[in-house]
């Protein structure tokens, strides 16, 4: 079931024994008594028309108002907070701009608002996260502080949305940093980001860019992202080909996903040695651990979600109504609020008197009390207080680690996200996961590799130190330790025996080692292929000498081997018979002759041109020369 829950505190006025019943015109109404001679804090709750939850809505808002008033806050001496205050109202999950527009106007600005807590659970990820947006950006400009709970909250586009919001439901960050947490434990380092054009799409990338940074910087873990790719249409599909990748994470909308795994799937994408990490908008609403999925998604596949059932949203009213208590008590602890009422005067009516403002002069002052503030979790044991960073984000947020494999039924149609462990942020202790058996895709039971499958390839070299440098293995174990190199084969070529060749032991292995060797082995690690090195048997760099060429080039010519590696010299016949790569090494080397006596003519300017074209320019200066002393003379005054 989608939800939209908004609730709104509104700001104090002076109530003397009068009982209050909400002012819904959906929700029905709720009587209670106000204590006597306090400034009241009035609520105003925003749901989605059910009559089937409103009952739920109300135990739960009681629930939340006594927990408050237990706490025993300073500000209650003279500020009342009850259920009785808070009004009702029902909203459409896709309210049009004028519906929102006429409910902030008329229930929030006329009852003096001070806060909105406005919570959605809608994984539409479109007109509903449009509306969201609306109504964040209104409240924003109005200087309103805003405490939000949105399923949909990476959605929201970050340089859009209000300053003065806090979230309580884990964002897009905290979902980016468990899906690269999934990589660091099985030692993936190369991946895809897919998205589509899903509302936050951008921001997505962006922190997937700023955690792969952050990560390097803090852990020394190095990410490479192989492709950065929106799919709208099959053809997109191409550039994840071209990558060669084989881990990518997906952002996108359920619907969206179903198209991009069918055409991924007619890629051989989605084959044994593919996976897929999906985030909450792909997975959508989970309850108890499992969520649905869709007839497309393949086994395997990896995911992270948080719950955002009817019942997890309801549970969040506590938290929010905690931290906007917490923000008052913080904000008239300061002396300099003390004589402040926590009653912006805002109003959208023309006619309006001189005491209101457009703007709230005291919001933002009073944000910086609610971001600043720590709450106990209702229902959360063992978990960190509620907090938030600088950017209103939460702190601590723990992720279901989801996982598709088929459901208990064993059909092979029942596919379904089971949950198989979790994130948290707070634990730093195996990057925060906490996971137990995974199906892997193929529904095997060993991790891929996530890498392609590696080639083979011949490589000859020779020898020049310091490039690459020729060594014994040790003599005790017959390997090539760190120090001395790699295994690398060597063909004897002058001392070769009758003996060697009958007994086959002509070639030896010796060890490798020097610049060239490390350049390979980084190119083998990053490429993902393994080789073979072999000496050429002709000691020459390699020259055409009748036609033909000699040592290593006339090896890779006669394609004996797929490259050669050494401190070969780049010049022009070279270059036409062979590629080489871009150049590692300027060796800086110059000739100098000693300079000959005469070997400069007087008459070396003369040499450009011949006598003809020296005497045509001769005469052509003179006739030129004449005519200018001619006008000169003509035009000068007497």
């Amino acid at each position: 079931m989608l939800l939209t829950l908004l609730i709104v505190l509104t700001g104090p006025r002076v109530i003397s024994g009068l009982e209050l019943g909400s002012s819904s015109k959906r929700g029905g109404s709720r009587r209670g008594k106000i204590e006597s001679g306090k400034r009241a804090l009035n609520v105003g709750l925003i749901v989605p028309f059910s009559n089937f939850l409103k009952k739920n809505y109300d135990k739960n808002i009681g629930a939340a108002v006594s927990n408050i008033k237990k706490q025993k806050y300073m500000w209650s001496n003279t500020y009342s907070l009850s259920d009785a205050q808070v009004h009702l109202e029902m909203m459409s999950i896709n309210p049009s701009p004028t519906v929102i527009l006429k409910n902030l106007c008329e229930t929030f600005l006329e009852n003096n608002v001070t806060t909105i807590i406005y919570m959605t659970n809608s994984e539409h990820f479109g007109r509903t996260t449009a509306a969201s947006q609306y109504f964040l950006q209104l409240a924003g400009y109005l200087g309103i502080p805003v405490i939000s709970w949105n399923a949909d909250n990476s959605g929201l586009e970050r340089r859009s949305q209000s300053r003065l919001r806090v979230q309580l439901a884990p964002s897009i960050e905290h979902q980016v940093s468990a899906m690269l947490a999934i990589m660091v434990r099985y030692n993936w380092k190369q991946f895809a980001v897919v998205t589509s054009d899903i509302a936050g799409h951008d921001d997505f990338i962006g922190a997937v860019r700023e955690e792969v940074l952050r990560m390097k910087e803090d852990l020394n873990l190095k990410f490479f992202i192989q492709a950065e790719v929106k799919v709208t249409k099959e053809e997109h599909i191409d550039k994840l080909v071209d990558s060669e990748t084989r881990i990518i994470l997906l952002y996108s909308t359920k619907d969206e996903a179903n198209n991009i795994m069918e055409w991924a799937r007619e890629k051989e994408l989605t084959g044994n040695n593919y996976v897929w990490i999906v985030t909450q908008s792909v997975i959508g609403e989970s309850r108890k651990g499992t969520a649905s999925a869709k007839p497309q998604f393949p086994v395997g596949m990896l995911g992270v979600s948080f719950e955002t059932s009817s019942d997890a949203l309801i549970d969040q009213i506590q938290n929010a109504l905690s931290v906007f208590a917490e923000g008052v008590e913080g904000f008239l602890k300061n002396p300099r609020h003390a004589n402040s009422t926590l009653s912006p005067r805002l109003s959208c009516m023309d006619d309006v008197s001189s005491n209101t403002e457009a703007r709230w002069e005291e919001g933002e002052s009073f944000y910086k009390y609610i971001s600043g503030s720590r709450v106990r979790c209702s229902q959360c044991y063992g978990k960190p207080d509620i907090s938030f960073l600088p950017d209103g984000t939460l702190r601590n947020a723990e992720l279901n680690i989801m996982n598709l494999r088929r459901g208990m039924q064993g059909s092979s149609s029942q596919l379904q996200w089971e949950k198989i462990g979790a994130w948290r942020s707070w634990d730093k202790d195996n990057h925060g996961l906490d996971i137990q058996d995974i199906v892997w895709p193929g529904e095997s039971h060993v991790p891929p590799q996530g890498v392609p499958e590696k080639f083979q390839i011949s490589i000859g070299f020779l020898e020049e130190p310091p490039f690459i440098n020729l060594a014994r293995p040790d003599h005790v174990t017959g390997k090539c330790n760190v120090d001395r190199g790699i295994r690398c084969r060597v063909k004897p070529r002058s001392n070769e025996t009758m003996t060697d060749k009958k007994n086959g032991t002509q070639d030896e292995f010796q060890c490798c080692s020097g610049f060239c060797i490390d350049l390979l082995a980084k190119m083998a690690e990053d490429l993902q292929f393994e080789f073979d090195l072999v000496r050429v048997d002709d000691p020459k760099w390699g020259t055409l000498v009748n036609g033909k060429w000699n040592g290593l080039m006339a090896a890779l010519v006669a394609k004996k081997f797929d490259m050669v590696l050494t401190s070969l010299k780049i010049n022009a016949e070279r270059e036409a018979v062979v590629d080489f790569t871009a150049p590692f090494l300027e060796s800086g080397t110059s000739i100098l002759v000693a300079k000959r006596t005469g070997i400069i003519s007087p008459t070396a300017f003369l040499e450009p041109f011949s006598v003809a074209s020296w005497l045509i320019t001769a005469f052509a200066a003179v006739q030129v020369s004449a005519l200018l002393i001619f006008l000169f003379e003509w035009l000068s005054p007497s």
